[in-house]
């Protein structure tokens, strides 16, 4: 059965974005150490580079490796509507959880207004023998709910305290057990720890 993987960047107080849903104080380094980052994960994790950006980033015409499917809330996706782009992540399905947003969008777009825990199990249930897995790109409440069906956590943390802001997990009290599969150090002081659900 393929995987709901949550890959996401947090801050060390647990925060995926500022109160306003800003992500730009996340510290990247010099420009040295911001561009060897950048070319780490867009290596590894190809698949999560928005589509407009994939030019610039050398990754033209590179295949999907790790994911297929994205499935994020409208808090996500609002940063690209801001600036105009419908479909930011076009080379994949896309998946917006929201019970306010127009079902039109865009033909490349799904709209799901409610039961993110139904679209979830039906998409991992599709073929596995061609289907990659399913890339869980925000926002807090979204993955709260989820959180019986995340098999992997991709974190990548970095650096900074928010205070305050959205927080990775914003669900009810429900401990679940994580296990460390991989943890990689950036010299620009981010960690990227890939942990797998405990059976």
């Amino acid at each position: 059965m393929r995987k709901l993987v949550y890959y996401v960047g947090v801050t060390l107080d647990g925060r995926i974005a500022g109160p306003g849903g800003e992500y730009d104080f996340f510290p990247m380094g010099d420009d040295t150490q911001a561009a060897a980052y950048a070319a780490w994960t867009n290596a590894v994790y190809p698949d999560t580079v928005p589509t407009p950006a994939r030019a610039a980033a050398g990754l033209t015409g590179t295949p999907n490796r790790r994911f297929d499917t994205v499935v994020m809330g409208l808090g996500t996706f609002r940063p690209a509507l801001d600036a105009g782009l419908t479909s930011p992540y076009g080379h994949l399905r896309q998946y917006v959880v929201s019970s306010t947003l127009t079902p039109d969008i865009d033909p490349a777009v799904t709209v799901v207004p409610d039961d993110p825990l139904g679209l979830v199990r039906r998409l991992k249930k599709e073929d596995t023998d061609t289907a990659l897995d399913i890339w869980l790109c925000g926002g807090g409440k979204l993955a709260g709910t989820l959180l019986p069906e995340i098999d992997e956590l991709v974190i990548k943390n970095y650096p900074v305290i928010a205070g305050t802001g959205i927080p990775a997990f914003d669900g009810a009290f429900d401990p679940t057990v994580f296990d460390v599969a991989e943890r990689t150090a950036f010299p620009n002081g981010v960690t990227l720890t890939r942990l797998l659900r405990r059976p």
